[in-house]
């Protein structure tokens, strides 16, 4: 085992014994803090968001662009199923990559909430996460224009996503998505524009 790897077993062990001193740990009745429990309410929770496993494939429209663009979308589990990792690509008309973004959802048992944390063009954020037995919500809260709402619906193996101005309401994304089957992610490559 190198140095390194020692250094990291080393403080990973010193940091789970510091958690488990008396006094240290979270109140227990917010929510479960022992990693067992811990991971097995964010696999429950995980389970809420099962019907966006898989790849899909459609249109999408955006403010900045004209006309729709070929967009996908691939969803799964790791770790164990407890976080969710979905990759939104979009394509040109020649196929060539024209967005690429990667979300990572993961559910906090002790605060009972979801948050989706997104790598999308250069930038890397948190977000809370709003989860509905059909879809999902979640707010942008800055950039030009003001903040932008975000809602997803996934029905009948249709997953439709709008983004809208919080101030005024216009429209500024829109994505219309069929499920094309499931996916082999994260081993798989991207899922290709036809």
């Amino acid at each position: 085992m190198t140095t390194t790897k020692r250094l990291l077993l080393s403080t990973l062990l010193l940091g789970s014994a510091a958690a488990a001193q008396p006094g240290s740990p979270p109140d227990l009745a917010a929510g479960p803090w022992d990693p067992p429990s811990r991971i097995e309410a964010e696999r429950k929770a995980m389970e809420a968001l099962a019907f966006l496993d898989g790849a899909w494939r459609g249109e999408a429209q955006t403010d900045t662009r004209p006309g729709n663009i070929v967009h996908t979308e691939r969803s799964g589990t790791l770790l164990g199923g407890s976080i969710r990792l979905i990759e939104g690509h979009s394509y040109d008309n020649e196929g060539k990559t024209a967005f690429n973004a990667l979300g990572i959802i993961s559910y906090d048992p002790v605060k009972h909430s979801y948050s989706m944390h997104s790598y999308a063009m250069g930038y890397a954020s948190d977000f809370p996460l709003e989860v509905r037995p059909d879809g999902y919500s979640w707010t942008l809260p800055q950039g030009p224009g003001g903040p932008v709402r975000y809602t997803a619906t996934v029905r009948n193996g249709e997953w439709v996503e709008i983004g809208q101005r919080i101030s005024g309401g216009a429209k500024v994304f829109e994505m219309h998505l069929k499920r094309i089957g499931p996916s082999g992610w994260p081993a798989e490559r991207a899922v290709p524009p036809r």
